[in-house]
């Protein structure tokens, strides 16, 4: 089996490291991630500028662009077929709810499903220090079922982890997306000319409790895994607006 791993922490975050060298038990694995920290990348790609591949060991390359970019340049530049799994991460941080629309990590694993390769995206809870091993150890029982199974075309797997030792961990819930609350998501500040300047994005403050979903469950210390598809129609919705006259 020939996986390619990826992520948006960058290709030296321990993170990405502890979950090539886990899933070197199921295959061969080829690292192919941005050159440094590419978090909130979304899903973009790089098309003003040219890109640049360092190899940094053998089967290793770093990319100066984003996570969609190493996944891209992965599959059509470097590996010598395309792979049998994509799995991007881990994550040093929650990717749930809300966060699945800014995600490098997610993107990541999307790119990979928009180019027919099965895809999982993992994360780890933030926590005092991240504790990658048991996050690593249920990627590969995870990859190990989807190799074996497969999965619906245009559809993602995206899993988030507690931050907890093993034995803290309460199983794992296949979930829908949930609701996160986040303090004001523009902090505006002044230089010291006086003139104002802005960071974005605010400290999580809760989730919006929903049953079922990534946010209790990983209360709950439970692994969350969220099927998302691709395709973002609302097929029921065309039904009613064609009634529309416009």
């Amino acid at each position: 089996m020939l996986i390619l791993v990826s992520n948006d922490d960058g290709v030296y975050s321990p993170g990405i490291r502890a979950l090539a060298k886990a899933l070197k038990q199921i295959g061969e694995v080829w690292i192919v991630a941005p050159d440094r920290e590419r978090s909130a990348a979304s899903h973009s790609l790089t098309i003003h500028r040219p890109l640049r591949i360092q190899k940094i060991s053998p089967q290793v390359y770093a990319v100066d662009g984003t996570p969609t970019d190493s996944v891209n340049l992965g599959i059509n530049v470097l590996l010598k077929k395309k792979p049998d799994l994509v799995v991007s991460g881990i994550n040093k941080g929650a990717n749930m709810a809300d966060d699945v629309h800014y995600s490098g990590t997610v993107s990541a694993a999307v790119e990979a499903c928009l180019m027919g390769v099965p895809a999982i995206a993992i994360s780890q809870i933030f926590g005092k220090r991240f504790l990658f091993n048991p996050a690593a150890r249920f990627a590969v029982k995870l990859a190990k079922k989807v190799l074996k199974e497969g999965l619906p075309r245009g559809m993602v797997l995206n899993v988030n982890v507690p931050n907890v030792h093993e034995k803290e961990i309460n199983g794992f819930e296949w979930v829908k997306l949930g609701k996160r609350n986040y303090g004001e998501a523009l902090i505006e500040k002044l230089d010291p000319r006086g003139r104002p300047y802005y960071w974005v994005g605010g400290d999580q403050s809760g989730f919006v409790n929903i049953p079922g979903s990534d946010c209790n469950a990983i209360h709950e210390n439970k692994i969350t895994i969220t099927p998302l598809q691709i395709d973002m129609t609302d097929h029921a919705a065309i039904k009613e607006f064609k009634n529309w006259k416009i």
